[in-house]
């Protein structure tokens, strides 16, 4: 069987070592347009910044390890520029120039994605840079060795990372965002609060709800008038999935481009595969190396199996997990934020917890702030999570979860690991999921501060010390302790929203009141919510 890949990094090089390891005869060639077929893209902006101080390091394997390894006829700085569908046939442009009609009987697509760059005027070429490759990173690295400033326009991961890099290389470096927050794939506004102070802490100038409109002399002007210092630009703005060999070719595209596949990651072509950045798995597109390291796998299993598409494997649909960090802390996501869900979200369930990240008498505790979001079913949509490096394993069971459509009460019975100095008894995961337990059994009603009903008598239920430092405006102050018996300072004829700090004594202000027949809710996540709420602007 002959095979052809074109493209190496995550998916290309994952499915031609796992096809060798499969078809021991295969001739398999793999073309790739650049000068390394595999190296670590997630690595490149640490590199920018010195924290990755060797180049080398990012480099997994060479051409010529690879193919010593695993006998496939690596070809880079190789361009593939037209696929022959009628006659099985990739035409390549080599290294040395020469034009030639690589055969095959399976093809695999590998080719990635392109980053997103917007035309700013006075901005010249040599002063705008990205960040998707090796030869990206090397001509910033060059381009900052002689800059004072840098502007990024794009607050996404690869915009947030590059931007502390750029920071930590002494860089006077402004982050500008166009949404009003940073990562808006990842996190709702209010989540990104914590974050946005973690990347300021870094010394970076953040400009959110903003674009730049022109440049000149060093300079550019956002929308708003303001000017920051610009030696050198970096658009971060995101990729865009780069088909145009597969739409050449005929084979089927998705809306925004993307090369359809189906389940077994096979094109419209039946003897043609494709896998990473470039593709759309039955309506889902995600550009991140888990996915496309899985995809390389699957499809080299398949094409592997040739033609008895009954054995094929299929790819589990993927969540989006993801985790960037910021300052000193992980940002950590999966599945959807609340504000990409559409305009019908009165329907949905939004749950805050804000736990410490290990046990609270153990020394170091620090808080984690975390966010579920369900259906009216009480179906997982997505989840999030901002705080120390923990909070991966959080949002990784989470996303298992969600991944294999389990139930959000499930997650409360999830037995996980525990130590005083890394977790608690209640892992955060298990108290979102006794949340959601409690509220398909009607003990609980929570809201988030948006929800919050027109003419609600606040309860604040914290110590009068707490409540000193700051409050809900309008609300009554009634600690816990004395709250059964100063039951006749509240309304019955009124809807009631008691709170804490972080919701756990405003749930026990709850069962307190509801059963004595009272209309009454709980803040979820408690003043902290709010607090993160006011501050992104939602009230």
């Amino acid at each position: 069987m002959k095979v052809v890949i074109i493209g190496g990094v995550a998916a290309g090089a994952s499915a031609a070592a796992r096809l060798r390891r499969l078809d021991e005869f295969a001739e398999i060639v793999m073309v790739e347009k650049g000068p390394a077929i595999s190296y670590a893209n997630c690595g490149l902006p640490y590199h920018v910044g010195g924290v990755i101080p060797d180049r080398d390091d990012l480099l997994v394997m060479s051409a010529e390890g690879f193919r010593k390894r695993f006998n496939v006829d690596v070809r880079v700085n190789c361009e593939a520029t037209a696929i022959d569908r009628a006659a099985k046939t990739v035409t390549v442009r080599n290294a040395d120039g020469t034009v030639e009609a690589l055969p095959y009987d399976r093809l695999l697509l590998s080719t990635g994605s392109l980053p997103i760059r917007i035309p700013i005027p006075g901005l010249p070429d040599d002063r705008v840079f990205t960040l998707n490759s090796l030869t990206d990173m090397d001509r910033l690295i060059a381009a900052a060795r002689g800059a004072k400033s840098a502007l990024v326009l794009g607050g996404g991961a690869i915009g947030v990372e590059t931007a502390e890099n750029l920071a930590r290389r002494g860089l006077k470096t402004t982050l500008v965002e166009k949404a009003p927050n940073i990562l808006p794939a990842m996190l709702d506004p209010e989540m990104a609060t914590w974050a946005e102070d973690a990347l300021r802490e870094t010394g970076i100038d953040l400009r959110t709800k903003r674009t730049v409109g022109a440049w000149a002399g060093g300079v550019a002007t956002l929308d708003d008038g303001a000017a920051v210092p610009a030696d050198l630009v970096v658009m971060a703005l995101g990729v865009r999935p780069n088909s145009a060999l597969a739409k050449a070719a005929g084979l089927d595209l998705g809306p925004r481009g993307h090369i359809k596949v189906d389940c077994h990651l096979q094109t419209s072509d039946p003897d043609i595969f494709a896998a990473g950045d470039a593709v759309v798995v039955e309506g889902s597109a995600i550009a991140l190396a888990g996915p496309a390291n899985k995809q390389g796998r699957i499809a080299a299993a398949n094409v592997a199996k040739g033609n008895n598409p009954d054995s094929y494997c299929s790819i589990t649909p993927q969540t989006g997990a993801s985790v960037v960090k910021v300052g000193g802390l992980a940002v950590a996501a999966t599945g959807l934020p609340e504000s990409r869900l559409g305009d019908d979200t009165a329907s949905l369930r939004v749950m805050y917890a804000h736990p410490m990240d290990h046990a609270g008498y153990y020394p170091g505790a620090v808080p984690m702030h975390l966010k579920f979001v369900l259906d009216e079913d009480e179906k997982i949509l997505g989840a999030q999570a901002v705080g120390p490096a923990g909070v991966v394993t959080q949002m990784g069971v989470l996303s298992v979860a969600l991944q294999r459509g389990m139930r959000p009460m499930d997650v409360s019975d999830f037995d996980l690991c525990y130590a005083p100095p890394y977790g608690s008894a209640k892992a955060p995961v298990n108290m979102l999921g006794m949340i959601a337990e409690n509220i398909e059994d009607d003990l609980t009603r929570p809201i988030t501060p948006t929800q919050i009903p027109g003419g609600a008598f606040l309860l604040d239920v914290r110590e009068p010390a707490e409540v000193a430092a700051g409050t809900i405006p309008g609300a009554v102050n009634i600690p816990l302790g004395d709250l059964r018996g100063r039951l006749a300072e509240l309304p019955k004829e009124r809807p009631i929203v008691a709170f804490c700090k972080v919701g756990q004594r405003g749930y026990f202000a709850e069962r307190i009141l509801a059963q004595r027949g009272y209309d009454v809710f709980n803040l979820s996540g408690g003043y902290t919510t709010w607090l993160a709420c006011k501050k992104a602007g939602l009230l």
